[in-house]
């Protein structure tokens, strides 16, 4: 089960560090997601600031449960934008279908970084 953890731990760090990486590298491609009313530009880098963060603090001592904290805070807070997507006449996800699945994506990273969380795998 240890592995197991560990690689879930892993694969969770190796998500939000691509994620975060690209929020730098391709900040426009999250536009649509971002509701008109907030900064997108802002929004996008220091949501990807958090990602790369978060992502490395999975693998520092005496920061791992802290970092899978936050992660599950993070995922919580993007929920509402996923949610609003789906309600939009045309989602950012392409069809309604896919904005669906993207939240119950969303409900599996929150239970995930939850997990992570509980287990304390430092």
């Amino acid at each position: 089960m240890e592995y197991v953890s560990l690689g879930l731990k892993i694969l969770m760090s190796a998500m939000l560090l691509f994620a975060g990486f690209y929020h730098f590298y391709k900040p426009k491609f999250y536009n649509p997601i971002i509701p008109n009313f907030l900064p997108k530009l802002a929004v996008t880098y220091v949501s990807g600031l958090v990602e790369l963060m978060l992502g490395i603090g999975l693998f520092i001592k005496g920061y791992e449960s802290i970092s899978a904290y936050g992660i599950f805070i993070l995922m919580l807070v993007f929920l509402p934008i996923h949610i609003w997507d789906a309600t939009r006449e045309k989602p950012a996800m392409k069809t309604k279908k896919i904005a669906y699945i993207r939240i119950l994506i969303q409900f599996l990273l929150i239970a995930w970084a939850w997990y992570l969380y509980q287990n304390d795998l430092t």
